[in-house]
């Protein structure tokens, strides 16, 4: 049976980006096939993968085809770690799809991916 495994994200920096992705979601830093163009993370409970970088010398797209969701319970949730993935470096993306009254915040992490 096939699955899915998980998302990979192109990165500039792997040491940044591990930085960043394990206090972002909770992730550990895997050393399994560490290497200078390549680190897993995996989820902290000890399930499993939970996402791969890559070392990437190409821009990230501006409008990528393929994104990450990140869910909370509630709105105050959300406000809490919209300010938190800020201060641990993400930025606002100024995005022109918004609906008239969203319930979602588009960000990009430190390397540009949305």
């Amino acid at each position: 049976m096939l699955r899915l495994g998980m998302p990979v994200v192109g990165v500039t920096d792997i040491p940044r980006a591990v930085a960043f992705w394990t206090e972002a979601l909770d992730l550990v830093a895997s050393q399994e096939r560490a290497s200078e163009t390549w680190r897993t993370l995996d989820h902290a409970d000890g399930s499993g993968r939970a996402l791969g970088l890559l070392r990437s010398d190409s821009p990230a797209e501006p409008r990528p085809r393929l994104h990450l969701d990140l869910f909370t319970d509630s709105a105050e949730e959300q406000h809490r770690e919209v300010r938190r993935l800020l201060a641990l470096g993400a930025r606002s993306v100024d995005w022109d799809h918004y609906p008239p009254e969203p319930d979602f915040v588009v960000l990009a992490d430190p390397d540009g991916n949305i």
